[in-house]
């Protein structure tokens, strides 16, 4: 039987830097479909794919030669194990005004768009693909008509009816937090995904660890991936976090570094009306799969999820992940930030476009009281020379309706 193919948010943006970049990188964490999406819109084009041990076709050994050998466009998989092949490219799409001449497919991003970026600036287009979004599950990842940009475009005429197009979607909230978005496992029976995710953790520490990091002791940063897992959605001290696990500060940063560059984790930066202080205080920190997570908390089912303690950060982890997914779609993307005082009122993701403020509230229940807008309207009154949007309140009820003037709840079956 064949796989499932999910259309993608960004088939579209890929068609268009085809057009004009000659080379085109598609970024992300192992298995969220980077291949796959290529084949698809690509599916004339030779893919070939490169290994960390084997020199394939040799091209680290002779890139001149490798690619002398392979006319007309190409797909490049894994690209990071032949950093040899980027000068060459870069002289050979130098010699051309051909668009679309190479796709380059990786998944690390700190150390390879530094490559890229260095030798190819001007000649290539950058897209990052994370885990499916919850349009996608459903096939409806060519909308072009979000929830999150009609939102940005005009939150006070923002209208939730225009965006029930999960009113069939039949997956409970748990089973979709349980799930994740990696593409080859929505298809597996339940009693194999966690075979599934202890092979992708292996894959991840032994192919993509000991390139991008050089840590010795594996063993050591296979539990620290674990400990970080109970973190996620939470302020990252890394300071606390070393003493709890032994290890010193630095090495902790290193490590997250380390998670960020091959997109198993991403933070958000506090927001502070002084820019020099939004950078010294804390993130907020996020795995890029809630589905992954749950694996590494040792949640073994949905059911199990729906009473764990950590459900709320959870569920937290899962909706920034759907917005920081659709915020990749748009044009111009809106910046992230969290917000918190000292006094502990608080905004879970906001986002700034334009000079606009949009506070969004995340709340894994299914009754809202006046304390779970408070966070929004103490950011109003924090700042009342900024130009803010009605705020909304994401939460795990069935139903989307106005709770005040200045917030709107909305179902999490709408994002």
């Amino acid at each position: 039987m064949d796989a499932i193919y999910y259309t993608r948010h960004v088939e579209e943006k890929i068609k268009i830097f085809a057009q004009h970049f000659k080379v085109v990188l598609v970024l992300g964490a192992r298995q969220v479909g980077k291949s796959t999406l290529l084949h698809h819109v690509f599916p004339d084009l030779r893919h070939i794919v490169f290994d960390p041990v084997t020199d394939e076709f040799l091209a680290r050994s002779d890139p001149e030669l490798f690619l002398q050998n392979f006319k007309g466009a190409l797909i490049l998989d894994e690209i990071q194990y032949v950093p040899e092949l980027l000068a060459v490219i870069k002289r050979y799409v130098d010699k051309s005004n051909v668009k679309g001449q190479y796709f380059l497919i990786g998944s690390h991003n700190l150390s390879m768009l530094k490559q890229v970026s260095e030798s190819m600036a001007g000649r290539v287009g950058i897209i990052e693909l994370s885990p499916l979004s919850l349009y996608e599950i459903t096939n409806n990842g060519s909308r072009k008509a979000t929830w999150i940009k009609d939102y940005l475009d005009n939150a006070e005429q923002f209208a939730i009816s225009n965006h029930n197009v999960f009113d069939h979607y039949e997956t409970g909230l748990f089973e979709t937090i349980w799930n994740g978005g990696m593409p080859g496992i929505l298809t597996l029976p339940e009693n194999l995904r966690a075979e599934y995710f202890k092979a992708y953790l292996h894959t991840y520490i032994e192919r993509d660890v000991r390139v991008v990091g050089h840590i010795d002791d594996i063993n050591n940063f296979a539990q620290f991936v674990r400990i970080l897992s109970v973190l996620t959605a939470q302020e990252i001290n890394y300071a606390h976090l070393g003493r709890e696990i032994g290890i010193q500060a630095k090495t902790v940063a290193n490590w997250m570094s380390i998670m960020q560059t091959c997109y198993q984790w991403h933070e958000i930066l506090p927001y502070y009306n002084n820019t020099i202080k939004r950078l010294s205080k804390k993130r907020k920190g996020y795995f890029s799969d809630s589905g992954f997570a749950c694996y590494l908390q040792n949640i073994t089912s949905s059911v199990a999820l729906a009473a764990h303690p950590n459900r709320g950060s959870l569920f937290e982890t899962w909706v920034t992940n759907q917005i920081k997914t659709l915020i990749n779609t748009l044009p111009f993307e809106a910046q992230i930030y969290h917000w918190r005082t000292n006094g502990g009122a608080e905004i879970d993701i906001l986002l700034e476009k334009d000079s606009i403020f949009y506070p969004i509230e995340i709340k894994c229940k299914v009754q809202l009281s006046k304390h779970d807008i408070s966070g929004i309207m103490a950011f109003r009154e924090t700042y009342p020379h900024l130009n803010i949007a009605k705020g909304l309140v994401i939460y795990a009820g069935e139903n989307s309706y106005q709770i005040n003037p200045h917030v709107t709840a909305i179902s999490w079956k709408t994002i």
